[in-house]
């Protein structure tokens, strides 16, 4: 699942701080994309390693199956220190030779607010290394050199950009720019989230912190329902973009008004 065929790039990388983040934020996103051809990836900045429960290798186990679950064709995870996500240079230079590796066309990022300190910076992160990656000098003059995707030095990889940048907004409450339709993906999305046993079974470690096993369903249905219901659809989750979108046919535009 960590490597791409020749001359093969992603549609849609997702980024963000932890495992399993990207199955609480876009899971159903991603498998839905990957349900029409679509290659899909997801890019784990850090390893779980601090997590109050379970641990790193319980954590890979975990997240390999989840992508099973979400029709994930690639998946990775860097060595940033999990609790410690800084937008460094070398961690920029990290995740921008993913991004020129795997070349995705869209790249998803956690919105730049929240309560955890690794997910905002992993949004930061994650731009300001799209914007590196496209730098045709960077891995030629010194800049970069040595950085490695685990396959690929930098300085072997062509300069690349996404075309899109979005941010998945469920971690924060802020109306999002549209919703993606996922009722037909919403059960799987759950079943990928409940693949981390080791976060979502009832412990004594962190138990006021995590819901109850009881509980998860009802939270997460109820966010689907929420976003979805803005959408006027039975399940949904949201994004943000930060350019003004384009319209060519008014009688096209989704979502009824009234």
């Amino acid at each position: 699942m960590t490597s791409l065929s020749q001359n093969q790039s992603l549609d849609i990388l997702a980024i963000a701080a932890h495992r399993d983040d990207v199955e609480q934020t876009c899971g159903g996103t991603l498998l839905k994309a990957a349900q029409r051809g679509q290659r899909t990836g997801i890019l784990d900045l850090t390893r779980g390693e601090m997590g109050t429960r379970g641990t790193a290798e319980d954590r890979e186990r975990e997240a390999n199956d989840a992508a099973n679950i979400l029709s994930v064709c690639w998946r990775r995870a860097l060595d940033i220190p999990d609790g410690r996500v800084e937008n460094t240079w070398e961690n920029r230079v990290k995740v921008a030779a993913v991004i020129r590796e795997t070349r995705p066309r869209v790249v998803i990022l956690p919105y730049w607010k929240g309560r955890h300190p690794d997910h905002y910076t992993a949004s930061t992160l994650g731009y300001e290394a799209c914007f590196l990656a496209g730098l045709a000098k960077l891995g030629t003059s010194g800049q970069g050199l040595g950085a490695s995707t685990g396959n690929h030095e930098i300085s072997a990889l062509s300069p690349h950009r996404p075309f899109k940048i979005i941010y998945a907004t469920i971690y924060y409450d802020i109306r999002p720019t549209f919703v993606v339709d996922i009722s037909e993906q919403f059960e799987a999305k759950f079943a990928s989230i409940l693949a981390y046993k080791s976060q979502f079974s009832d412990q004594e470690a962190g138990k006021d912190l995590f819901p109850a096993h009881e509980d998860i369903r009802a939270r997460v249905d109820s966010m689907a329902r929420f976003y979805g219901m803005l959408g006027g659809v039975t399940h949904g989750e949201p994004f943000l973009q930060k350019e003004v979108g384009l319209v060519e046919d008014l009688l096209a535009i989704p979502v009824k008004s009234i």
